[in-house]
């Protein structure tokens, strides 16, 4: 599990050092919280994809997924992003 990844300096943390260390630890399963992955705050289509190529298997996120408007039509596809399984019925995305 990796932490909250903020911003572009973590998404190129991500990338740098996820590959490595996936091969060299055997790790399974990578799960990231990436709600504040797009510039500290929010995530987008484009900042969950580059988190997934680096590596990633599932995105987890919180009360900032939405903070770019962006997800909202991403969370509805078949993608590997979690929101809080408490939020209100109706809430964007797959809890």
């Amino acid at each position: 599990m990796l932490g909250d990844v903020i911003g572009r300096p973590g998404r190129r943390a991500v990338r740098a050092a996820l590959p490595a260390l996936r091969a060299e630890l055997s790790v399974d399963m990578v799960i990231a919280n990436g709600e504040n992955a797009a510039g500290g705050r929010g995530l987008t289509p484009e900042t969950a994809e580059e988190l997934l190529r680096a590596g990633v298997d599932v995105l987890t996120s919180g009360n900032h997924i939405w903070d770019q408007r962006e997800i909202i039509p991403y969370l509805a596809q078949n993608t590997p992003v979690l929101r809080p399984q408490n939020y209100p019925a109706g809430a964007p995305g797959r809890g």
